[in-house]
């Protein structure tokens, strides 16, 4: 829906990570903000390339946008942020929920980044829980919704909301809750939090997988539909339900195969490492024997 009070909403899917970037624009003024922006990586090449942010960048200039912000729902986990590309090309400040320091203190020690820096000074603005701030006219209210990771917030904006890796279609459910920092219970309530909103409200997410016997991704959904339909969370489920589910499921669910390289570049608002003296830039990837028994 588009109209004075409702901002005007784009949508990216990128099929090999199954992300959804958003462009989402104040009609009245034409500022724009960009939410969960890919950069296409290729693990085998170890090949960036900039395609996708190209492309949400293409877009807003057809439609005489100005891109003023990039706005991170949480450190991805599955693919590379491109906010560094956005805010080099446009000037647009970058913002994440206040408690990424909290995942930079987590992934600090894993990959031994001596230099990362604990307060979350990579990005430009950091959120806290009930913050308001404008997108032009239109006003945008960040939620605090952790579970997934201690850093997740969703932005509400009119009868929009993005909520990141908290929620998926109906049919396919929730977000998994086992990366270090989560926790079910807290997802449980943050999901609670979400579907207290009034049922038309409009939820983007960030990822789509196609559930079993949909041949179409999608990623629009309403408080509603969730509170009617999903299969994991849907009005009725109790907490202590949804814990031993969500727990149950994760364990038997595969470690994202971006992981390593995304979640050391995101911590840092989607840097890449400096090139070292032969012009290469180089990730780490930790290696352990595997736990027997």
């Amino acid at each position: 829906m588009e109209g004075p009070m409702q901002p005007i909403i784009e949508a990216f899917f990128d099929e090999p990570t199954n992300t959804i970037t958003y462009l989402v624009a104040d009609p009245a003024t034409g500022q724009a903000a960009v939410i969960d922006p890919v950069h296409d990586f290729d693990p085998a090449r170890g090949e960036v390339d900039s395609a996708s942010v190209d492309h949400v960048l293409a877009r807003a200039e057809e439609r005489g946008w100005r891109i003023a912000m990039v706005l991170e729902t949480h450190a991805h986990a599955d693919h590379l942020s491109g906010a560094p590309l956005i805010k080099a090309r446009t000037g647009a400040w970058i913002g994440i929920g206040e408690h990424i320091r909290d995942v930079q203190k987590i992934f600090r020690p894993v990959f031994n980044l001596t230099d990362l820096k604990t307060d979350g000074s990579d990005f430009d603005r950091l959120f806290a829980d009930g913050e308001r701030f404008a997108l032009g006219e239109m006003e945008v209210e960040v939620l605090h919704v952790p579970g997934h990771t201690p850093a997740d917030i969703a932005y509400r904006i009119g009868d929009a909301a993005f909520v990141g890796d908290t929620l998926f279609m109906a049919d396919y459910g929730t977000a998994r809750a086992d990366f270090p920092g989560g926790d079910a219970r807290t997802l449980y309530r943050s999901i609670r939090r979400l579907l207290a909103l009034p049922d038309d409200t409009r939820l983007f997410l960030c990822h789509d997988y196609k559930a079993p016997g949909r041949d179409d991704y999608r990623w629009e959904t309403t408080v509603g539909e969730q509170r009617r339909a999903s299969v994991h969370v849907h009005d009725g489920v109790s907490e202590d339900d949804f814990v031993a589910m969500r727990e149950a499921r994760d364990a038997t669910l595969a470690v994202p195969k971006l992981l390593l390289p995304s979640i050391q570049v995101n911590i840092r608002a989607g840097q890449l490492p400096e090139a070292e003296a032969n012009g290469v830039r180089y990730l780490r990837i930790p290696v352990k024997p595997r736990a027997s028994g």
